[in-house]
């Protein structure tokens, strides 16, 4: 992003002051955390928020970048269809992350028949790219009760209560579906080596309840999700196909989606019985110019093509930027560096070798502290980038073994920057990490619009405006299983008779009203870096 300052402590002379073997000094606060975030944070700008002019938000805050994809115009129109042979199913998947697989597994479970489809390949996701771990209260001294408090105070108390009790409730049995399916969590030490979970505590908590792999937990959870898929016989993964719109019948239920298939840039029509819509965030539009932990496809394709349909939103103006993403080397900006650092006791230090906020406060808290110190001339730049340090050297004295045996992620990022985090910081900034709201769901993932299910990061309602750490990959576990069996019983092998895109005519009629019907086309489908056209993609297909 563009940074607010015009000083920053050059990396040497910084570098000079963190000295090897001293325990930062934490620097008194002297704002609330109140206002540290109305003060710093990027939700709570000037430009952070405008009014959504059409659809079922209208007059609602949404960020403007995220306005102009949600309110834009469709790719296709009737025409598109025409000749296209549409094929079946009970139920469509749309998206081949955590959530999709999940929802995909689960809607197997009921009977149905289930398209998966994924815009890249099943699993290239930011389920793959978790590193902490999960969330579930399953010590002896945790409780759901204290996971739910947590949480609901962790966001603000924005969060939907009965979204947060069923997220909470469902976890144990999660794991134990997990743990069935063949992943594998790290196991605490003690008396009867393996008899236990590890448990980590993680930032905004107030009990270990944090259960992980190393610190590439997704991957791991990931891998075991897309053999059990690969495996089903009943399911038919169609890897490589964007969904370009959603297909409506007569009575305004969704019945399926149009793909595109990149491999014969043509469409693709699916039917569906019911849809479980599982794309993910939006991290790749780098709101307000910041870097992004999220992979290639997030790009809020399932926000804009729910909302043309009349589904409800929520607290789309709200988004974790988190604290750790990686700020030097420039080539690697933005990648994340796991919050199981910070939980295992690395401190963060500014340019002048303070201490400057409690490292397991919430993440948007640590984030507004660490986006001051630079704006006020305390952090450490570098060849252009700009920074605090993560004290790796110092934790890493006191357990010189982590890097082998917890945090395998961070010693293979700090190798890709060419730092040894034994003897060097890590400089690190906020990085765009989450979409905090969404698609508004009930406990089974259903949308207001009928026969449109959501699940993962593309829905809003269960993290509040700040969501604590593993408690994504919870969520998506959770309402990705509740929503692919609620769209499985919904389906019952009937399909909707006559299906087309009259809801994308309604939609029209709204833009022309308001006067937006020559904006933005959506969804977009990849960053704009990638430079894809879609039109232009199906036109190579007529060339030599």
């Amino acid at each position: 992003m563009t940074h607010a300052t015009t000083f920053a402590i050059p990396y040497a002379d910084a570098l000079a002051r963190l000295s090897p073997g001293a325990d930062p000094v934490m620097r008194p606060e002297a704002l609330s955390r109140e206002q540290l975030l109305e003060a710093y944070h990027p939700d709570h700008g000037a430009d952070a928020r405008v009014p959504l002019r059409v659809g079922a938000n209208r007059g609602e805050p949404c960020h403007p970048a995220l306005a102009r994809i949600i309110e834009g115009n469709a790719l296709i129109g009737d025409v598109d269809l025409v000749a296209v042979d549409p094929i079946a199913t009970d139920v469509l998947v749309i998206g081949g992350g955590g959530a999709g697989t999940a929802a995909t597994l689960a809607a197997r479970a009921a009977g149905a028949e289930v398209i998966l489809a994924a815009k890249l390949r099943i699993g290239d996701s930011n389920t793959v790219m978790a590193e902490g771990g999960i969330q579930a209260a399953i010590g002896e001294d945790d409780s759901l009760r204290r996971h739910f408090d947590d949480t609901m105070k962790g966001g603000h108390g924005a969060g939907f209560p009965q979204l947060v009790a069923q997220l909470v409730s469902d976890a144990p049995d999660v794991i134990r579906w997990l743990i069935g399916l063949g992943v594998n969590f790290d196991l605490a030490d003690g008396p009867a080596p393996g008899a236990r979970l590890m448990r980590k505590r993680a930032g905004g908590t107030t009990a270990a309840r944090i259960l992980s792999h190393r610190d590439f937990t997704g991957l791991e959870m990931m891998r075991v999700l897309r053999e059990a898929v690969e495996l089903d016989r009943g399911v038919t993964v169609l890897n490589r196909s964007p969904v370009v719109e959603l297909l409506s019948d007569e009575r305004g239920r969704c019945a399926g989606a149009v793909l595109y298939d990149l491999e014969h840039r043509a469409f693709r029509v699916v039917r569906a019985g019911a849809v479980v819509l599982a794309t993910g965030g939006a991290g790749r539009l780098h709101l307000t110019g910041f870097a992004t932990s999220n992979h290639y496809g997030a790009t809020a394709d399932g926000l804009a093509l729910a909302y043309r349909m009349g589904a409800r939103l929520r607290d789309v103006d709200s988004f974790q930027y988190h604290p750790t993403g990686i700020a030097w080397p420039p080539h690697l900006a933005g990648g994340l560096i796991s919050e199981a650092v910070r939980s295992l006791g690395a401190k963060l230090v500014n340019g002048l070798g303070e201490r400057f906020i409690d490292e397991l406060a919430p993440r948007d808290v640590v984030t507004a502290a660490i986006l001051r110190e630079c704006a006020e001339g305390r952090g450490v730049s570098r060849d252009g980038g700009l920074g605090v340090f993560l004290d790796t050297p110092a934790l890493l004295a006191e357990k010189p073994d982590l890097l082998t045996t917890q945090l395998i992620s961070l010693a293979h990022l700090a190798h890709r920057a060419g730092v040894d985090p034994a003897r060097e910081p890590l400089m690190i900034y906020p990085t765009l990490h989450y979409q905090n709201g969404g698609v508004a769901i009930d406990r089974d993932g259903t949308s207001s619009v009928p026969g449109l299910y959501c699940a993962g990061e593309v829905t809003g309602g269960i993290h509040g405006r700040n969501r604590l750490m593993g408690n994504a990959l919870l969520d998506i576990f959770v309402f990705g299983r509740r929503a692919g069996t609620a769209a499985a019983d919904h389906a019952g092998g009937v399909l909707p008779g006559r299906f087309g895109l009259e809801h994308v005519q309604r939609w029209q009629r709204e833009l022309s009203h308001a006067g937006m019907i020559d904006g933005p086309r959506s969804p977009i489908l990849y960053p704009a870096y990638g430079h894809f056209d879609l039109r232009g993609h199906m036109a190579g297909a007529n060339q030599g």
